[in-house]
């Protein structure tokens, strides 16, 4: 091994040690910190902001998405991780009738060291949540900034250095993907990975041999609804803002829209003021040029354009809208992590429905529409987030749980299933007196105090309930003459 690979050994080894006394630290003690914490996100708001944005993300964007949602989540976890991580005993109701002298009571365990990997479209925010979850919960953290996220990250660091954490608990790596890997070697206890769904899988490869766990939050292609009674206008202005908000790296931008034919040409003529009033959205030049490739290709198969468009040298222009494309292209179906979506006119909503699952991603979708009619849909999509006349920004609430299905991954981050998912719970068992009739080995004849015991417990009617007791009193009866 080299010598980065040595450091990443050296840090996931510091962080192991200090993990130690940090998870013995009592629940209160760690949440003082991360209220310290808080109070460093507001004084080093600025500095924070101009880490962590972009050419696509000036720091006003930067302050809004990532800062802010970054105190927020301190103060959820000051609120709630009390109750959500408190060890508590079972109650009495549902305990078996064999175990009546048991008591039981759960509690939540660190899982020791947690590698972040992290992406680069939000490397403030997403590996800040997981972080600061993570240590909530015991854990000592080592993170792996996504591409340009050092800066944001090494000033987070410094931010939770000021507030008290101690020493080797948040390690910073480099940004290489192989820091991963040799994270992994040197012997990580959980995974939370934001990524794409080929990052994922390779990943998830090398976790696999060491039956580490993880957690993925991977590709998105989100679908929108737009059910009959909705505001054409007001679901524009919503896309526009969706494909636009990062520069359009958002993992649930909406991507595929699925409108009320009625609403289709509407919602067109809405979209292109929308898109046109919002002007240009900075795009890398990679990006750009892989989205109008793909656009390019829907262009060619009979698909035109509604807004946007590309430029002289055949790359996405900016945030872009298509039409008239065929469910399979590429267009309506990749993980695009760049400003382009699809209108498609539907006549029956339980047929979009059948093709909004022909996508192999299922992170989030939106519907748009009257309040119980779309809320009504929500509930039946098969996907993490649903968010209801709205796009995106419901998902920064840091008490919404966030994760995906199907391609897009599984597991949960964030709420208070993300900060669950940073322990494992241990059980600890206890019986009262001395009475262990299943010490003994078993006697001809105990099958009925079983089958007794069984039906006294579950048996349909109160008349086999009471056969039942009548049979286990005379199976009792019986072994205790032998």
């Amino acid at each position: 091994m080299g010598s980065a690979a040595r450091r990443v050994s050296d840090a996931v080894r510091e962080a192991r040690i200090a993990a130690g006394a940090w998870s013995r630290t009592p629940l209160a003690g760690r949440l003082r910190v991360v209220r310290a914490l808080r109070f460093e996100i507001a004084e080093r708001a600025e500095r924070l902001a101009a880490a962590a944005s972009s050419p696509a993300k000036g720091i006003a964007e930067t302050l809004v998405s990532e800062v802010l949602p970054l105190a927020d989540a301190c103060r959820f976890a000051e609120c709630e991780a009390p109750r959500v991580l408190a060890t508590r005993q079972l109650s009495r109701r549902g305990r078996p009738l064999w175990s009546s002298r048991t008591d039981v009571q759960v509690a939540r365990e660190p899982w020791g060291v947690v590698l972040v990997v992290a992406p680069s479209n939000y490397p403030l925010f997403l590996p800040g949540v997981h972080a600061l979850q993570a240590l909530a919960a015991g854990n000592a953290v080592v993170v792996k900034p996504g591409p340009g996220g050092s800066a944001a990250l090494t000033e987070l660091a410094a931010a939770w250095a000021a507030a008290g954490l101690p020493g080797g608990l948040l390690q910073v790596l480099g940004e290489d993907q192989e820091r991963v890997a040799e994270a992994i070697d040197a012997g990580v206890d959980h995974v939370v990975l934001t990524g794409s769904e080929r990052t994922g899988k390779a990943v998830l490869a090398d976790l696999a041999a060491r039956a580490v766990p993880a957690t993925m939050e991977l590709s998105g292609a989100d679908a929108v609804f737009v059910l009959p009674g909705a505001d054409p206008g007001f679901v524009a202005r919503a896309l526009a803002f969706g494909l636009a908000w990062n520069g359009g790296a958002t993992c649930i931008a909406p991507r595929r829209v699925f409108v009320a034919r009625p609403l289709a040409s509407e919602l067109e003529a809405a979209l292109r003021t929308a898109i046109e009033l919002r002007g240009c959205t900075a795009l890398d030049g990679q990006r750009a040029s892989a989205a109008g490739e793909i656009v390019r290709e829907a262009l060619q198969s009979g698909g035109r354009i509604v807004a946007g468009g590309l430029d002289a040298h055949g790359r996405l222009s900016g945030p872009t809208v298509l039409a008239d494309v065929a469910h399979t292209t590429r267009a309506a179906t990749a993980d695009l992590f760049a400003p382009v979506a699809v209108v498609f006119p539907y006549d029956q909503l339980d047929a979009s429905e059948r093709l909004a699952r022909t996508c192999p991603y299922a992170l989030g979708a939106s519907v748009f529409g009257p309040e119980a009619a779309a809320r009504a849909l929500g509930a039946r999509l098969d996907v993490g987030v649903v968010t209801i006349n709205d796009v995106i920004v419901p998902t920064a609430d840091p008490r919404v749980p966030f994760g995906g299905r199907a391609g897009s991954g599984y597991g949960t981050t964030r709420g208070a299933e993300g900060l669950l998912a940073m322990t494992r719970p241990k059980a600890l068992a206890w019986r009262r007196g001395r009475f262990r009739p299943h010490f003994d080995p078993t006697r001809p004849g105990d099958e009925r105090i079983f089958l007794g015991t069984l039906r006294v417990a579950h048996s349909r009617t109160v008349a086999g309930r009471v056969r039942a007791a009548a049979e286990l009193i005379r199976a009792l009866a019986r072994r205790g003459r032998t």
